[in-house]
Parts: structure tokens; C-alpha cells; sequence
């Protein structure tokens, strides 16, 4: 399978999932991405289109670097430690086309172990 074959399916699930879930001020969704170096994560408003908090292995408080299961870890503690400063309790996940296994369900048991419910 060629790398633009696998970019449009999962394009095609984004779109998918994108339909059927939205975040709002009270419960903003919990957006992942992972490129081949970094993990990104963030909380989002979709009703006013505004990032709330947001954490990546690109930020000075994380200090694992790549994108692998640790670094997915940390970055889902650290995001998660930002959306309690934030008075922020329950969020929407969206896993952006990834399956959710690996990474992106080792993101989502650490936001949810850090207190984060969804």
C-alpha cells in the first residue's frame, strides 16, 4: 500500500469521525496527531474554533523525545496536568483517522489515569 493510498483512508475516517463528534467550551475534544518524529496533542473549542491547551513532544516540559509509546505517554500527562490547571474535567476524544491501539491508546490511558474522563 503506497503512502498516498494510506494518507486518503485515513483522511476518509477523519472525515468520518469529524461528523459524529465536536467539542465545546464545557467538553472540548482531545485532538492526537503523530508524524513520524513528534506526538501532538491538544484541547479544543470547536464552537469558537480556539486551541484551549495543547501539548507536544516539542514543548520544554516534556523531556521524552520521538513518537513512540513513552514519549505518547508523557505528553498525555502533560496535557493532562494543563487541562486540570485549566479547570478542564471532561473532554471528547478524537483519534484523527489513527486506530486506536499503540500510541494513540497509551496517549488516551495516560490522559485518563492523569484525571481527564471521556
Amino acid at each position: 500500500m503506497s503512502v498516498y493510498i494510506r494518507k486518503q483512508a485515513r483522511a476518509k475516517v477523519r472525515r468520518r469521525i469529524r461528523k459524529k463528534i465536536s467539542g465545546t467550551a464545557e467538553r472540548p475534544r482531545l485532538a492526537v496527531h503523530f508524524s513520524n518524529q513528534n506526538v501532538y496533542a491538544q484541547l479544543i473549542d470547536d464552537d469558537e474554533g480556539k486551541t484551549i491547551v495543547s501539548a507536544s513532544t516539542l514543548d520544554k516540559g516534556v523531556s521524552k523525545k520521538g513518537a513512540n509509546v513513552d514519549a505518547a505517554t508523557e505528553v498525555g500527562q502533560a496535557l493532562a496536568s494543563r487541562a486540570k490547571e485549566a479547570k478542564i474535567e471532561n473532554v471528547v476524544f478524537d483519534r484523527g483517522g489513527f486506530q486506536y491501539h499503540g500510541r494513540v491508546k497509551a496517549l488516551a490511558d495516560a490522559v485518563r489515569e492523569a484525571g481527564l474522563n471521556f
